[in-house]
């Protein structure tokens, strides 16, 4: 794995900063009606894709998660001015402003999704590393899902199959304590998520992953073991958001004061403090890095407001694959 250098530090301050004030933005845009429908912030799991895409050769692994979706294209490197013209419906969009917040998909950077069915992107996921070890790519999938997915049956066939086949995917929950408004602790007997692969002989750990640097060795080690051909991961990347669940969360199942002793563990603080440590940057340059990360985020909101709607006629334009699908003769009338 690479070593964790000056450069790639400055990098994941960078990333990382402009990652949150992109979630901030968002915040903000969602107030204001630009964005519609939900909208999910990843305010402090910042560490987890900037952990594993340091780990993943970004050249022909791909990944997969949850409505949560922001964040994760963008470090595999998707633009993030079209992930703002997504949010916002606009024709510029990842999805041509079909898909919205839930839904960020880019075919060339191997990210797929983005889905807003709870656990339906598990067994997508192996699906995916099914047809990675078929036409022999060398490439491994990495399936995000949250705390209260782990709870879908559709987990545990998936489990089976992908350890039965031997399938190139590292199976990671983002365990951020609650799924909704439900702790952890009142969803199942157990509170240690990764112990459900021990059930499939699948090796399974759990993370501190609000630290990008134990994330990133966790992800090359399985990464590494389903590229020899030794199968599946499981992977409980012990985080917390900062955010509801939702906008529309009013959060009375947490006290602030749990959120504010989370916050003491702020990956971007913590990568801030190792960088200074360790005299890789003062802290002007690092507000430098702030404020270009905040003008940057301006920029993406700048082209999302200068993009127009997608034209109406394309509502029904990727509903068919079919070109002569015979409800669409239906449709002038």
């Amino acid at each position: 794995m690479k070593e964790f250098s000056k450069e790639v530090y400055l990098k994941w301050y960078e990333d990382m900063t402009m990652w949150r004030r992109f979630e901030d933005k968002c915040r903000s845009l969602y107030l204001k009606q630009k964005i519609r429908g939900f909208l999910h912030l990843y305010n402090g799991q910042e560490a987890i894709p900037a952990g594993f895409t340091h780990a993943m050769d970004l050249t022909k692994d791909s990944m997969i998660t949850a409505y949560r979706c922001h964040i994760h294209p963008m470090a595999m490197g998707v633009d993030p001015k079209r992930i703002m013209a997504e949010l916002c419906g606009k024709a510029t969009g990842t999805s041509g402003g079909m898909g919205g917040s839930m839904h960020i998909f880019s075919k060339e950077h191997r990210f797929y999704g983005g889905h807003g069915i709870v656990g339906g992107q598990i067994p997508l996921g192996a699906g995916i590393a099914f047809a990675d070890k078929f036409f022999d790519r060398q490439a491994v999938n990495i399936c995000f899902f949250g705390d209260g997915a782990a709870r879908q049956g559709s987990l545990h066939e998936t489990f089976n199959m992908a350890m039965n086949w031997k399938l190139p995917v590292i199976f990671v929950v983002e365990n951020n304590q609650y799924a909704m408004g439900t702790s952890v602790k009142r969803t199942a007997n157990h509170e240690d998520i990764y112990k459900l692969g021990l059930g499939y002989e699948m090796p399974c750990l759990a993370v501190d992953a609000m630290d990008p640097e134990k994330v990133a060795e966790a992800a090359y080690e399985a990464i590494e073991r389903a590229r020899r051909g030794d199968g599946p991961t499981f992977i409980e990347a012990r985080t917390y958001r900062f955010r509801g669940h939702s906008m529309s969360d009013a959060e009375p199942y947490r006290s602030k004061e749990e959120v504010a002793i989370h916050k003491n563990d702020d990956p971007i603080e913590l990568i801030k403090q190792r960088i200074l440590s360790n005299g890789w940057a003062t802290e002007e340059e690092l507000e430098a890095t702030d404020n270009k990360s905040r003008d940057f985020v301006e920029e993406c909101v700048e082209f999302m407001e200068n993009s127009p709607y997608p034209d109406a006629e394309k509502v029904y334009e990727y509903v068919y694959a079919q070109e002569d699908y015979p409800f669409l003769d239906k449709l002038e009338n």
